[in-house]
């Protein structure tokens, strides 16, 4: 009689417990989504509604996906511990010689996007090696790109090189084709891929759950589970509603630049946490004496991180190439702080180690909404960026106190 009214208490103590321990093991996850619905909240307020209406919606992915595609890059040379000055100039240098192949020496857009990926990746080799196997430490080797490849953008560009072909601009412009028409006044395409990405995230939580029974390591309750899964569903849904209502009938729904992205998010995210390299990026970061001993070729690891970073400036100077319509060797100006400090609000320890790309991404989001409603808000330039920087301060205090905590 004793254990029968007993049992049941213990098993709702134990279910109260993991549903504790597994919120605290990622309190600074969910902490930082809960700051960025707060923050959007607060700036929909303070703006009377303009942050959130569909066309600022849009405005404001366009506008910050430059940081986002660098980001994905830099959160994993900091997990390495090593970190990219250099971002914004070669954002600068590979835009000029994106518009000068395409208006001076008349190359077909597509192909002069191939060569921009490409001398994206030579600089990436360039500056790998001098980190990986010459041994200047990455802050130097990237400031000396900074000033290096600024200087370059200033000599190739001179004032400004213009783009006049309307088929490379619509790429920061342009919007996925409706191929469905509209439902009414929503476009049709959009609300399909919303319904996508909320059944794709059930199944992604679902069956991470699944896979760690299946080889006996401890879930979450399910009562969080299907918690995380319904706040999504509504924030996934609201994001549909806004691109799903954007535009008229002639140009509206999804952007293309979410699109690319997205993919870039989805392609970075799996090589860091489902593949070999991306564990020996943590390994690497976590402890690099230990990951040396057990037989990670480091150096490699390093070299190829900078290739990456590389890469996706290239990509960062397309889309800003196509956005601003023109070339200048002020292009990328503190792009690469807005990057970092992205990068270590989204939970990427200072110390290295440690860090996501969605939480990045997150960190990125919170950086464009505090620049745009300001901006709505007519807040000065000089005052937007005392913000940023009092955001970026307290992010990493936050990060140091909690390690401290839990030493």
């Amino acid at each position: 009689m004793t254990s029968a009214t007993v049992e049941p208490k213990k098993s709702e103590r134990d279910k109260e417990v993991g549903m504790l321990s597994s919120i605290a093991s990622n309190a600074r996850q969910y902490g930082i989504v809960g700051a960025l619905i707060v923050i959007v909240l607060v700036f929909e307020v303070l703006t009377g509604g303009v942050l959130l209406k569909p066309n600022s919606f849009v405005s404001l992915i366009q506008q910050n996906a430059y940081v986002i595609i660098l980001a994905i890059g830099m959160v994993m040379v900091i997990i390495a511990t090593h970190i990219d000055l250099s971002v914004g100039s070669l954002v600068a240098f590979i835009g000029g010689v994106c518009a000068l192949l395409m208006e001076r020496q008349g190359m077909n857009w597509v192909l002069a996007i191939v060569v921009s990926l490409v001398v994206g990746l030579l600089v990436g080799v360039w500056q790998g090696f001098w980190v990986a196997y010459v041994g200047i430490p990455g802050f130097i080797t990237t400031l000396a790109g900074m000033l290096i490849f600024r200087g370059l953008a200033t000599v190739i560009v001179g004032e400004s090189v213009p783009i006049t072909s309307s088929a490379f601009r619509g790429i920061a412009r342009n919007y996925l084709p409706n191929i469905l028409m509209f439902w009414g006044p929503f476009d049709g395409l959009t609300i399909v891929l919303g319904l996508l990405c909320i059944a794709a995230f059930a199944w992604a939580q679902i069956s991470r759950r699944r896979k760690a029974a299946k080889v006996g390591l401890a879930t979450e309750p399910m009562s969080l589970t299907i918690g995380k899964i319904v706040i999504a569903s509504v924030v996934i849904a609201f994001v549909t509603y806004l691109l799903a209502s954007s535009g008229n009938a002639d140009q509206g729904g999804t952007p293309i630049m979410l699109v690319i992205v997205a993919v870039l998010v989805l392609v970075y995210n799996f090589i860091l946490t489902r593949t070999v390299f991306g564990r020996h990026v943590y390994a690497v970061g976590g402890n690099r004496k230990a990951a040396i001993l057990s037989g990670i070729d480091s150096r490699r690891v390093d070299f190829t991180l900078y290739i990456h970073m590389g890469f996706l400036s290239a990509v960062a100077a397309v889309c800003m190439l196509s956005r601003l319509a023109s070339a200048t060797a002020q292009a990328g100006m503190e792009f690469e702080m807005d990057a970092i400090a992205a990068c270590f609000i989204g939970g990427t320890a200072v110390t290295g180690g440690i860090g996501t790309i969605p939480g990045a991404v997150v960190g990125a989001f919170v950086m464009g909404v505090i620049n745009q409603g300001l901006s709505i808000m007519g807040v000065d330039t000089a005052i937007v960026k005392t913000i940023k920087g009092l955001v970026l301060l307290v992010a990493v205090a936050i990060d140091i106190m909690s390690k401290r905590k839990k030493s």
